[in-house]
């Protein structure tokens, strides 16, 4: 699951940019007529290299927001199920 960030100095929740090397296999299929479809990505390995606020411009007051934190829905009450 992606992770989602806020950023603590303006309050942004939903513009960053974000800086990834990935390392990933794929299967290439190429057309006849010499077109690439790219099918079954694996993602080896990614890491974060950085991330920045699209609203004040840096990436000093970036945090990332847990799981479990205030913006996920609350789970189902034994009342819900």
């Amino acid at each position: 699951m992606p992770v989602r960030y806020r950023c603590t100095a303006c309050g942004n929740l939903t513009r960053f940019d974000v800086t990834v090397t990935r390392r990933e296999r794929a299967y290439h299929h190429y057309s006849i007529g010499g077109e690439l479809q790219v099918d079954e990505r694996e993602v080896l390995a990614e890491t974060v290299e950085a991330v920045s606020c699209r609203w004040c411009g840096h990436g000093r007051s970036i945090e990332p927001i847990p799981e479990d934190g205030p913006l996920s829905p609350d789970p189902p009450s034994e009342s819900d199920v």
